[in-house]
């Protein structure tokens, strides 16, 4: 590993970059100060970034009014559990020059985005490694990145637990919101439309945003947006399981303020739970507004995948963008995914049985 990447590794901030002085005291306060020793400098360098974005937000202020009068169009939502394509399918999505999508400095940076990003983007490039840890898709601060990372600062979504292990699960109810309070989803809702308004001030156009965790709240983004449409995609239980060890090992030494040990247990509550949640409310969405792909159909026909998806939501106009994403798909032809190992028996019959409903309802053997 270079000194550059043993610096981000041990140094930067993560997912708290973003956070004013007021939320990162409010982490440390919910989490007692119970920083590991070895993170101080990562302490040391969140406390430093909190107080230049206090600074900052009151500069951001000036766009309050102008934004708080946008309204915001029906957006366009990836819907997946984490590691089942998602990205992919998102930086696709986000070729179509007629959607805007939050990108990754956006995303870390929901409070200040507005006044900050054009001189300060080429500084978080410099925090970041030039590819993701757990398989290589090329990052920065420009590309395409989940709204979910928004919510991180105020403490409303469940990443903030990949930060703070030890209290991790008490951040799992706003996986899905189902178990939040009638005060946390309020909040919830109020972040993350207020992050929507300003990009919709900034790009004046539609969005495709992607979470994992919105595949388990669809009651709730019905609420806010009745006439969004979804695209859900759907991979091997086994596969997607797979994927999340590797990537949960990989990418906790970049936001981790306390000692890591990785609870296999919690990440297949979670998986279930997002998918109950989404089998209970997915037939609230309107036939036309829903999409259902797969992974491996999206993997072996990009172009036909996606033209099927515009062609079943009615997005029209898909061969103005079909030039664009053709040499998006050259341009990640040398791509390899990677490849694991078998998951031990007892794992894998604990999958099949805990997540039986996706294996029969999506064929999978």
């Amino acid at each position: 590993m270079s000194l550059r990447n043993q610096f981000i590794k041990h140094v930067g901030p993560g997912g708290m970059s973003g956070c004013t002085l007021r939320e990162w005291l409010a982490h440390l306060r919910r989490n007692r100060f119970a920083i590991d020793p070895r993170y101080w400098p990562r302490v040391a360098m969140a406390t430093f970034n909190s107080l230049m974005n206090s600074g900052n937000m009151r500069r951001e202020r000036q766009f309050d009014a102008k934004v708080q009068a946008v309204d915001v169009p029906p957006p366009l939502i990836v819907l997946g559990i984490w590691r089942s394509g998602t990205t992919h399918l998102h930086n696709l999505l986000a070729k179509d020059n007629r959607y805007a999508y939050p990108n990754t400095y956006q995303a870390l940076f929901p409070n200040t985005f507005l006044t900050t990003e054009e001189k300060s983007a080429p500084l978080l490039d410099n925090f970041m490694t030039p590819r993701r840890p757990m398989d290589n898709v090329v990052q920065g601060s420009a590309q395409p990145q989940e709204d979910e990372f928004a919510l991180v600062p105020a403490g409303l979504s469940y990443v903030c637990g990949f930060a703070f292990p030890k209290t991790g699960k008490d951040y799992w109810r706003f996986l899905t919101l189902r178990n939040a309070t009638a005060d946390e989803r309020g909040q919830w809702k109020a972040k993350w439309l207020w992050f929507l308004k300003k990009l919709t001030f900034k790009y004046q156009r539609p969005l495709v945003l992607k979470s994992p965790g919105h595949t388990g709240r669809i009651k709730l983004l019905l609420e806010i947006f009745p006439n969004a449409k979804f695209v859900h995609i759907r991979r091997n239980p086994y596969d997607v399981f797979r994927s999340a060890i590797h990537a949960g090992r990989k990418v906790s030494p970049y936001w981790i303020f306390q000692r890591y040990q990785q609870d296999q247990s919690a990440l297949l509550d979670a998986h279930v739970d997002v998918y109950d949640a989404f089998v209970e409310e997915r037939e609230l969405i309107p036939a036309a507004n829903l999409c259902e792909i797969a992974f491996e159909d999206l993997d072996a026909s990009p172009l036909e995948t996606i033209r099927h998806i515009y062609e079943h939501l009615s997005l029209s106009r898909f061969g103005e963008s079909e030039r664009t994403l053709t040499d998006y798909l050259t341009s990640i032809q040398g791509y390899r995914k990677n490849s694991f190992s078998e998951l031990p028996s007892a794992t894998k019959r604990q999958l099949s049985q805990r997540l039986s409903q996706c294996f029969e309802v999506w064929g999978y053997n």
